[in-house]
């Protein structure tokens, strides 16, 4: 059964969360990667920034509905939606625009549950962690290669 460990990415690209935004596209763009696990001063893994956040930053401000009711206002989506996208917007360093409490995964992870997660979570980018170390990254690409090699 393929593993995490045989499909990780090992030379792991970290980014620190004060690298600016615009630091930080340079350099998913000249890595041609499309995410990264953001690290603090100490090494300790804080989040993962992807692509989508980064083109979270320039979509446009979804309102959200509202439906007044008497004396009352009723959202009828979730308001944190807008507070969530506004501060990604206004971000401008990698620890302000990743996911915080990344999902990860061990080294003997098998495909299966790494594909499930990615799925079921809408997760593109998966450091692979051991002894609370960063030892790989896994992408949807090495999924897809993966599942390339077997068949």
């Amino acid at each position: 059964m393929i593993k995490a460990r045989d499909i990780m990415t090992t030379d792991v690209i970290t980014v620190h969360e004060s690298m600016s935004v615009r630091d930080l596209a340079r350099l998913l763009a000249e890595k041609k990667i499309s995410g990264a696990p953001v690290v603090n001063d100490h090494g300790a893994l804080v989040g993962v920034v992807t692509e989508s956040d980064l083109i979270d930053q320039v979509k446009r401000v979804h309102i959200p509905t509202v439906m007044a009711l008497f004396d009352a206002f009723l959202f009828l989506e979730n308001p944190d939606r807008l507070e969530q996208d506004l501060k990604k917007m206004a971000a401008s360093t990698a620890g302000e625009i990743c996911s915080k409490n990344p999902v990860t995964v061990g080294p003997d992870t098998p495909l299966d549950e790494l594909a499930t997660r990615m799925s079921e979570d809408g997760i593109h980018t998966l450091p692979v962690m051991d002894e609370g170390r960063i030892t790989g990254i896994i992408g949807k690409t090495d999924i897809i290669r993966s599942m390339a090699r077997q068949q």
